[in-house]
């Protein structure tokens, strides 16, 4: 037993020098400050570009994806050692519905032809993807979808208009579910599709955050056609592919390694605080560093495999549930740091000083995580699935 964890370590420390040594290689001083300039789910775009291009070429683009789709089938503790690397080493963070969300879920339940048209062009960075689901009225409450779909022969006619669009701005694709009848039940005639974002007739129109900064947007759908061919599972059946594709979302789009980044940046926050002044705030950070300490051993023991299994639902929803509101309070703390200088905004940033940028950093970074219990199911929708799971409801 000693030997085989002997064995173990030395293969530990031989993937993490060999990632430090790729990081070294590969972070420019660019791409390092767009990693620690994050504010949102992802790092200024061209800075993702080039980070998941030079990703794509060392092969590390998919750590989570089987060997046969472009993936390096590492373990979790790999996965989880490479991601915290990239942490730590301010790796830009990347734009990566398509890595994440999509491509998993084409690998599990596209058609063959789906596969080769777009998982190799996620791999590669070719294609960036949004997701179509929350709409004006039907937010958390999903079955509440109106958008429609009309047949008409080989294509749909799509009509209505989705919001809080992470990305469509930047985004070729959008994976998207739509309404193609009415049934007894709202879960019922929802249809998933994937959807070219140069189709005649979408409209992207841009929603400002609390900050001023371009996240999300609305998505209008007037008269658009989709191929038949890109639809996911049977019509009328989209229900449950959405529900898959939010297992795969809910247990990576708070992963540890992005909240990680969020405690380095209020570590440099506090230490810029008058010690005499900062014995509560360095309590604080103490305690938020061991919860997150905590969640990253939560998260190599939830996900054995890498990813959540078709029937679980408790482990998604536990770990975006504790990710996204430990991201909140550490940012917060961030805030509280700055003091009087995170009254600046995010014009502010680069141009008054190191204590400025540090504040302005800061309360952008807390107005951006605020979204973070909203999207993706509400804090409430989550403990909702983890009670109705545990009570066997």
């Amino acid at each position: 037993m000693e030997r085989q964890s002997a064995a173990l370590a030395t293969d530990e420390a031989a993937f993490v020098a060999e990632v430090r040594a790729f990081l070294a290689r590969a972070l420019t001083d660019d791409l390092r400050a767009a990693g620690r300039d994050t504010i949102g789910v992802h790092a200024e775009i061209g800075a993702c570009r080039t980070w998941h291009r030079r990703l794509f070429e060392r092969g590390w683009i998919a750590p989570a994806w089987p060997m046969a789709w472009g993936g390096t089938e590492w373990t979790p503790r790999q996965r989880f050692l490479f991601d915290r690397e990239c942490a730590l080493n301010d790796a830009p963070v990347l734009f990566a519905g398509g890595l994440r969300s999509v491509g998993p879920l084409l690998i599990e339940m596209g058609t063959p032809a789906q596969q080769r048209r777009y998982l190799p062009a996620i791999l590669s960075g070719d294609d960036l993807w949004c997701q179509g689901f929350s709409e004006p009225g039907a937010g958390s409450d999903l079955a509440a979808i109106s958008t429609r779909a009309v047949r008409q022969g080989d294509q749909y006619v799509v009509d209505g208009s989705k919001i809080w669009t992470t990305g469509a701005h930047h985004s070729n694709r959008m994976f998207a579910i739509v309404r193609t009848r009415d049934g007894e039940r709202r879960q019922q005639g929802l249809t998933f599709l994937l959807i070219d974002m140069d189709s005649p007739g979408l409209t992207v129109t841009p929603i400002l955050g609390l900050a001023g900064d371009h996240e999300f947007n609305q998505v209008f759908f007037d008269a658009v056609r989709v191929p038949v061919a890109n639809r996911v599972g049977e019509e009328d059946e989209g229900w449950s592919v959405a529900k898959r594709l939010m297992q795969l979302a809910r247990a990576n789009n708070t992963p540890a390694a992005l909240v990680r980044r969020a405690h380095r940046r209020a570590t440099l926050a506090v230490a810029a605080v008058d010690p005499d002044q900062a014995q509560d705030l360095r309590r604080r950070l103490a305690g938020l560093e061991i919860e997150l300490l905590a969640f990253e051993q939560l998260e190599l023991a939830a996900l054995p495999s890498g990813r959540p299994g078709g029937a679980d639902q408790t482990t998604p929803s536990m770990l975006k549930l504790v990710g996204s509101e430990l991201h909140q309070r550490i940012a917060e703390l961030s805030a509280e740091a700055a003091g009087p200088y995170a009254a600046a905004g995010w014009t502010a940033l680069g141009r008054a000083g190191a204590d400025v940028d540090v504040g302005a950093h800061a309360m952008v970074k807390h107005l951006a995580v605020r979204a973070a219990t909203i999207y993706s199911g509400t804090s409430e929708t989550q403990r909702n699935v983890i009670a109705r799971q545990l009570l066997g409801a």
